[in-house]
């Protein structure tokens, strides 16, 4: 089933301004992904507030990363319309982000802002593993609706419909009545999966679990599941000489760090800079009841200034 990409139009002024569902997708998968890292962070008694002083920034700057990735890919990829005609870098009407530009950029604000509110960065990292996830699973059907992100042709019962416009050059001759697989939902499923197993060893051993693993674990996963959805997705730009995808290199990186981040957490690979890690999480202690104290000196003070008035009566 084919779906209109345009909720409804505004008109205004003369002007016309297309709500999309993309758009709103994928800023609710922002929502309920923060929402989760929200309601971590109160488990383990964090003051959560913090977070969202922070989501705004971490939100603006991690969509200009989505963009700049996407545009930066495609280029790689031979794709020169970025080059050719740059406001094209600004046309967000019918997708065109890249998940892994928004975590690095989103990241390294929200670092940014635990350096300089001096908060526990595992915590926070750990927090937001199955957050991610679930957002970037959320966003997903984005993709769905705009009939992109999808694999080569297939006879599989679950394989979808691709209009003649949304094909890739290599399928245009294939007939309309041609499926393709729904690479999306694959990954969409695969981020499902493994956030929920993180959120289960996340409750099941939360005293045993040492700060980094929870973040470890989103690497392995995401990258793991990223490497093997590569394999699938023809439109993705190659590596002549390595014969896969700027991605899926991407991918596979994140999984070994994430592997060699668990090993250094559990002492399988001794590293020096690593043994002051802290063991448990740093939650921040809550501010002290300065506004009481305040009304109980002013309480003193008038009761000081009435013994001294009836003195002088």
């Amino acid at each position: 089933m084919l779906i209109n990409p345009v909720i409804f139009t505004i008109r205004l002024f003369g002007y016309e301004f297309p709500v999309y569902w993309y758009g709103l997708i994928v800023m609710t998968g922002v929502l309920v992904g923060s929402l989760i890292v929200e309601r971590g962070l109160k488990r383990r008694g964090e003051d959560s507030e913090k977070f969202w002083d922070a989501l705004i920034g971490v939100v603006l700057v991690g969509i200009t990363g989505a963009r700049l990735w996407f545009v930066a890919n495609a280029t790689l990829g031979g794709n020169l319309i970025y080059v050719e005609n740059p406001t094209e870098i600004l046309n967000l009407r019918e997708g065109g982000l890249h998940i892994f530009g928004g975590f690095l950029f989103g990241g390294a604000v929200l670092l940014r802002f635990i350096h300089k509110n001096k908060l526990d960065p595992w915590l926070y990292l750990d927090m937001a593993g199955p957050g991610l996830l679930i957002g970037q699973a959320i966003g997903r059907l984005g993709n769905f609706v705009n009939q992109e992100l999808y694999g080569p042709p297939t006879t599989l019962p679950w394989g979808i419909p691709i209009a003649m416009k949304n094909r890739l050059a290599q399928f245009m001759s294939l007939p309309e009545s041609t499926r393709f697989h729904p690479t999306f939902a694959y990954e969409m499923i695969w981020n499902l999966s493994a956030a929920g197993l993180l959120l289960w060893l996340s409750r099941r051993y939360e005293k045993q679990l040492k700060p980094g693993t929870l973040f470890a674990g989103w690497l392995i996963f995401a990258g793991v599941g990223r490497t093997w959805i590569e394999l699938f997705r023809p439109d993705q730009p190659k590596i002549a000489e390595l014969g896969f995808s700027y991605s899926a290199l991407f991918s596979a990186l994140m999984a070994i760090i994430g592997a060699t981040l668990l090993m250094i957490r559990y002492k399988g690979v001794d590293i020096a800079f690593a043994e002051k890690w802290e063991e448990e999480y740093k939650i921040t202690p809550p501010p002290a009841p300065v506004e009481m104290i305040e009304i109980e000196d002013d309480a003193e003070d008038t009761e000081t200034f009435a013994e001294n008035d009836e003195d002088e009566t």
